[in-house]
Formats: structure tokens, sequence, C-alpha cells
């Protein structure tokens, strides 16, 4: 019964998500716009067809850890270590700004101070699934812009890291504060055996049978999911350990068949993703939050790209560089969204605040697309012209 309700669901994701999808490409919409409508339409929140979304949800993170790898593998480890050295003060410094911001819109809708903060701590953040989608591999393989847009977000998922573990410490009845401790050495340890491995293990390996493309399919899923699966035990995100693992083998002139033979199948899980989010935000409760989340949702579009490019400005990239990359992390980010629901798991915040939360996420996941897709080069663009894939 569990497969076929498993399979029905495949079913009506996918079979709706071509429909939907054939429509927004008619009327020139973002394709991940139908992905979260078909959720909040057939989740259980709405004609409940899918009743529980745990499971999809769970299955869909997978689809990030994929895109994270694939970044990985696009990114040259000089390169990378450079652009994290250069971004740390801005990432810093912009993280601080949204979080005062986030936690005064809080204050001034009547929620209390630790569900303020937690609001603020959310908007920290930018979508590295957004960020990363809508980065065509052109900009990445032979611009600065993409460079600087990856090393902004890694920084980013570091510090959201670092928050999910105070949370999770918080709502633990044991507070361990050697985790994280075990956190900071687990990061360059993992780096280490990751490249280690890669150089005396892995690429041999390929090398050795790299007239087996199945294999080397095969190889590549099980190192991205290993390295995702040793990060999580060393405290660190799934993500993190993926790209390691991609970064890893970057060098490698396998590196990019890798990438492109695991395309489709990250576009799988990240359609199952964006329909998660649609699926599992709660209608009932749209009246009671719908204003603070307007207000937080146009305070991030408008202030993000604004703040980005006065910081970026102060390490002297160029002022149209600066605009795009402020308007590339123009949203909060699925970091957001795992904080709400942790927070909300812990009794830190209410049902309300996470709800807020939540609808900031897919308003601003929405609304900044729409304005990449419609203005800066990117793989889903209507535009013949600003189609890059």
């Amino acid at each position: 019964m569990a497969e076929q309700s498993l399979v029905f669901s495949f079913f009506l994701i996918f079979t709706g998500a071509a429909v939907l999808a054939t429509i927004a490409l008619y009327t020139r919409q973002p394709l991940l716009v139908a992905y979260i409508v078909l959720g909040a339409l057939l989740g259980p929140y709405g004609f409940a067809f899918i009743g529980d979304t745990k499971l999809l949800a769970d299955i869909s993170h997978i689809g990030i850890i994929f895109l994270l790898f694939l970044l990985g593998l696009d990114m040259q480890p000089s390169h990378l270590v450079q652009m994290l050295r250069k971004a740390t003060l801005v990432a810093i410094l912009s993280a601080l700004i949204f979080m005062v911001i986030g936690y005064l819109v809080g204050i001034a809708f009547g929620f209390t101070q630790t569900e303020a903060i937690v609001m603020g701590v959310a908007l920290m953040f930018s979508s590295t699934i957004i960020g990363i989608k809508l980065l065509p591999t052109t900009v990445l393989h032979h611009k600065h812009t993409g460079e600087l847009v990856v090393g902004l977000l890694l920084l980013q998922d570091i510090i959201a890291i670092m928050v999910l573990l105070v949370l999770n410490n918080t709502g633990s009845e044991q507070n361990d504060p050697m985790m994280f401790v075990k956190t900071i050495i687990a990061l360059p340890a993992i780096i280490v055996v990751a490249f280690l491995f890669v150089r005396y293990c892995l690429l041999p390996l390929i090398h050795h049978f790299d007239r087996f493309h199945e294999y080397i399919f095969l190889v590549a899923i099980g190192w991205c999911l290993g390295m995702a699966e040793i990060a999580q035990l060393a405290g660190l995100s799934a993500e993190i350990g993926a790209f390691i693992g991609g970064v890893a083998v970057a060098t490698s002139p396998i590196a990019q068949y890798i990438a492109t033979s695991l395309k489709p199948l990250r576009d799988f899980f990240l359609i199952l993703f964006f329909f998660s989010i649609g699926a599992s935000f709660n209608l009932a409760l749209l009246g009671d939050i719908l204003i603070p989340a307007l207000v937080l949702a146009i305070l991030v579009l408008a202030l993000k790209p604004l703040v980005f490019r006065v910081l970026l400005r102060r390490i002297s990239e160029s002022k149209q560089l600066a605009w795009e990359v402020g308007f590339r992390l123009g949203q909060i980010s699925e970091f957001s969204l795992l904080i709400a629901y942790l927070a909300t798991s812990t009794a830190l915040i209410g049902q309300e605040a996470s709800h807020v939360i939540q609808a900031t996420a897919i308003l601003t996941f929405l609304l900044s697309t729409y304005v990449v897709i419609f203005n800066f080069p990117n793989p889903i663009a209507v535009s013949d012209k600003l189609r890059r894939d």
C-alpha cells in the first residue's frame, strides 16, 4: 500500500507539474512558480490529494545535495579559497543587517522577543537553490559573478549551520558546548580526507574503469551521498559535505562528464523540493500572517540588492556586478524554512511566527525568481536573449 501511495503521489506531482509547466511557459512564467503552486493545490492544506508530505520532503532533500555537488564540480579550489577570503566581511555584515531588520519587524507586529530574534535570523540568508539554479553554467565558468555568488552563499551556509546547532542545543535537554568545537574541527578534517581519498583512491579507480560509463555514474552518486552523510554525522550539513565532495573532484578531467550525467537526476529531486514547499504551507493561517509576511518580503526584495550593492562596492566590485549579485541573492533561504521548523518543534516560536517565515520564504522565492529571469542571464529565461544554460 505504501508503494502504491508513493507511486500515485509521483504520478500526481509529475503529471501535474507537466501540465502547469506547460501553462507557465505559454504565459511566460517561471517554472518554479508552477511547482510551488502545484504543491499548495495538491497538498494537505489544498485539495488534500497528497496527505503526508514529510516523505516527499525528505526525498526532495537529495536534490539540494546533488545541486551542491554539481556546484562543487564547477569550482576550482584555488579560485574558491580566494573568493571566500574576499567575501567573508560582506557575508557577515549583510547577515547582521538583515537580522536587525527582521527583529524590528517582528517586534513591530507584536511577536515575542524570541520570535522576533528567530525571524531576524531567518532573514540573514539567501537561497542556495534559487541562487545556483538561476546561475548559468557559462557565468560560473567564465565570469567573476558566479564565483562571488557561490562564495557568499557558502559563507551564509556556514553561518546557518552554526545557527541550527544553537537551536538544536536550545531544544535539547543537555546543552553540549563541545558540539561547536567538534564541528569546527570536523570541517577542515573532512576537506583534507576528501582530497586525499579522491587523489589516491577515487580518481585511480575512475581512470582504470573509464570505459564503463555506468560505473562512473554509480561512483559519482555514491561519493556525493557518502560525503553528505559523513558531513551530517560530523555536525555539519549534508549540503556542505556534498559541495566538498564536488570540489575535491573538480580538478579532474572527468568532472564535467559527471556534472552532465547527474543534471537530470538533480532536476527530478528539485521538482519534489519546490512541490513540498507549497504543500507544507497551511493556507488556513494566511489571513493572520499575510501582512507581516508581505512587509518582510518587500523589505527583503527591496533592501537585499541595495545592501549587497553597497557592501560589494566597498571591496572594489563594479557597480553592475554588485547590483546583479544583489538581485540574485534577493530572497531568504531554504535554511530559513529549516530554522522555522526547528524553532517550532523546540517551542521557541509559535505556529503564527513560523508561518510568517514560511510565507516570506515562498513570496521571496517567487518574486526574486521573476526579477532574475526577466533581467539577467539564466537557464530558465523565457527570453532567448537572456537564456544561458
